[in-house]
């Protein structure tokens, strides 16, 4: 008997087993995306260098002079940060500071090196940008070794670059072959050193001229990253500047060179009779005068404090709190 080719292969198919349906691999989940730094862990803030990419530091200032962009220099001198932090909201490039509480006369050594330490930090907390260069007291520079022990500290209390007056081109180099950042002088001697010499212009022959131009090639070729030139002739101030390699900001110099620099005094028309050099582009203290005269007249007048600046209590509560003061007896 003929068999059926199709019914005998379709009793082998029913016949056999169920096949396995193919195992599939689990399903392995992405992995989360990492969270932001601030979120990921509480350490996230943790940096393996003390250096700032945000800050106008020696660098920045360098090629600034490279690209011919003009430098703005500003000194608070006695103002304080508030004015720092607004000059660094306008884009101002250094800030120059002495310690807040430097006296005019008989400053000490242990008072400027506390009070140093205070106004970096101080200022720091208002200003993140901003490149401060920090006046350092005569007596901190007296010798190499305290020259980088205290420009290494104020760095890190975060400095920019230390303004040594007068310094020598000895210990200069050992602050500079030891990283200090410094930012100089050159031209007048401005600070203590006045009483003995005077503040006067300097330059005028070409003898002296030519001997301020050594002495800023020197403090160049001797690590000094950049400098001020104070009080020369206009002529004299530029050209220096266009001969050195690093920026030259010009005070009361006269001429553009690679920036300007203003003390706060002046731009603020503080002073009892404005420098032939200063331009003043407000005048703060009748401002100052005007707020504080129109504040005393309110309390004295009895228009501050208004019902708007306070608030009130809840009348439970006041009448508890009236009571217990009703039976108080001292």
């Amino acid at each position: 008997m003929a068999i059926n080719s199709s019914s005998k292969l379709s009793e082998v198919i029913n016949a056999a087993p169920a096949a396995e349906a193919p195992k599939v691999a689990p399903k392995v989940e992405a992995a989360a995306a990492p969270k932001p730094a601030e979120e990921s862990h509480e350490h996230a803030d943790i940096k393996m260098s003390t250096a700032s990419k945000s800050r106008k530091n020696m660098r920045y200032l360098q090629n600034m002079k490279k690209k011919g962009e003009k430098i703005v220099q500003m000194c608070p001198a006695e103002l304080g940060p508030l004015f720092a932090m607004a000059a660094e909201k306008v884009g101002c490039d250094i800030c120059r500071i002495p310690s807040m509480m430097s006296l005019r006369a008989a400053n000490r050594l242990d008072d400027e090196l506390l009070c140093g330490t205070l106004t970096i930090q101080k200022f720091r907390e208002y200003v993140k940008i901003i490149h401060i260069n920090f006046y350092m007291p005569t007596a901190t520079y007296a010798t190499k070794d305290q020259a980088v022990r205290w420009g290494a500290e104020w760095t890190f209390d975060g400095a920019d670059s230390m303004l040594p007056m007068g310094i020598s081109n000895e210990v200069l180099k050992h602050m500079t072959d030891n990283y200090v950042p410094v930012y100089g002088h050159i031209g007048a001697i401005s600070g203590w050193q006045t009483n003995a010499y005077g503040y006067k212009r300097v330059g005028k022959t070409a003898e002296d001229a030519f001997r301020i131009f050594k002495w800023g090639y020197e403090y160049q070729e001797n690590g000094m990253g950049g400098m001020t030139i104070e009080l020369t002739p206009m002529e004299v101030s530029q050209k220096i500047s266009e001969k050195l390699r690093v920026p030259v900001v010009s005070i009361a110099g006269g001429a553009p060179c690679d920036g300007s620099e203003m003390v706060d005094m002046d731009t603020f028309g503080v002073m009892p009779k404005p420098a032939s050099h200063s331009k003043t582009y407000a005048q703060l203290m009748p401002f100052l005068c005007d707020a504080y005269a129109g504040w005393a007249d309110d309390v004295r007048e009895g228009k501050y404090p208004e019902e708007k600046h306070g608030y009130h209590m809840d009348p439970a509560e006041l009448e508890k709190f009236t009571e217990m003061m009703d039976k108080f007896e001292a």
